[in-house]
């Protein structure tokens, strides 16, 4: 025993240097991952801004901003983004109105219906659907939704808002579900049975107990969706068309400011010319506007947060 002493006390010392080693490195490879991701946001933040006031040193940017007409590649040139801009958030409610009242429904039945059994077989199916590539959603939007509201609407385009804004909303749904059930499962049991205990039934229970107390993280789960539904990229691109148009008619073509961006992006566009500069002024805007709109979401999530 004595003798395996020393042997132990080397093996312990040894440990024990290793322990403090990987201390010291662990930290340090995990700052270097988390510097990582900062500086390519950085980066990303410095080329559009930095790219984008070249373009402005040629384009007035209150008539960037203001300007009805968006043209940047056909003579007489235009480069006044509200057309992009009226076509982004056409699509974008047209998505919200679909996903958030079904995410919503959804949440609610897996929350405070679903048995487990169920919610085992749904919650999968959900994940599966929010992991289908976007140009799959685009292709069964131009091939399958299209069709369909053309045969209701014979005046609808090929391409239009309408088939873009059902599938982009059909492609958020799972956000919406998956983060306002999250929000309902947080609220205590003890709300849930106090209210019982008064007489309520379930869905009384559901509709005035759950959801109100969840409120933030469901409005946070319909601002976070409004916020990827403006970047999307895919689906408009393929379904709504390459027409830069201020207009409310749904059954019309537009063109958003992702799918403006896809189609500079192709190649044919000089580098270092006026046109080539609206890809990172759009992206610009576009970048502000989401950036906003998930500040809009945290805020909203602090604010309106209840304290079990």
């Amino acid at each position: 025993m004595e003798e395996n002493a020393p042997q132990q006390e080397v093996k312990l010392t040894f440990r024990n240097r290793r322990m403090h080693l990987s201390d010291k490195i662990v930290p340090v490879l995990l700052f270097l991952c988390a510097a990582v991701s900062v500086l390519t946001t950085i980066g990303i933040v410095y080329t559009l801004f930095s790219e984008a006031w070249s373009f402005f040193s040629h384009v007035n940017i209150a008539d960037f901003l203001f300007g009805t007409r968006w043209s940047p590649l056909i003579e007489p040139k235009a480069f006044g983004i509200l057309p992009l801009i009226g076509g982004t958030l056409l699509v974008t409610l047209i998505a919200c109105l679909v996903a958030i009242p079904i995410g919503l429904a959804s949440a609610i039945y897996l929350s405070e219906y679903a048995p487990d059994r169920v919610r085992k077989i749904v919650k999968p199916i959900l994940e599966v659907l929010a992991g289908v590539p976007t140009i799959v959603y685009g292709y069964f939007a131009l091939t399958f939704v299209t069709p369909i509201i053309r045969e209701i609407f014979p005046s609808a385009g090929v391409f239009n808002a309408l088939s873009a804004g059902i599938v982009v909303g059909i492609m958020i749904i799972p956000m919406v579900s998956s983060l306002s059930e999250d929000a309902m499962t947080a609220v205590p049991r003890s709300l849930r049975d106090g209210a019982y205990a008064l007489g309520a039934t379930r869905f009384e229970v559901a509709l005035k107990i759950v959801v109100p107390a969840a409120l933030s993280g469901i409005v946070s789960s319909g601002v976070l969706a409004f916020s990827r539904a403006i970047g999307e990229t895919m689906i408009v691109s393929v379904a709504a068309g390459a027409t830069p148009q201020l207009t409310l008619n749904p059954l019309d073509s537009i063109q958003t400011m992702t799918a403006y961006i896809v189609q500079v992006s192709l190649g044919d566009t000089p580098h270092g010319s006026i046109e080539y500069g609206t890809i990172f002024a759009v992206g610009m805007t576009l970048f502000i506007i989401t950036f906003l709109l998930n500040i809009l979401a945290l805020w909203v999530a602090r604010r309106f947060r209840e304290e079990y």
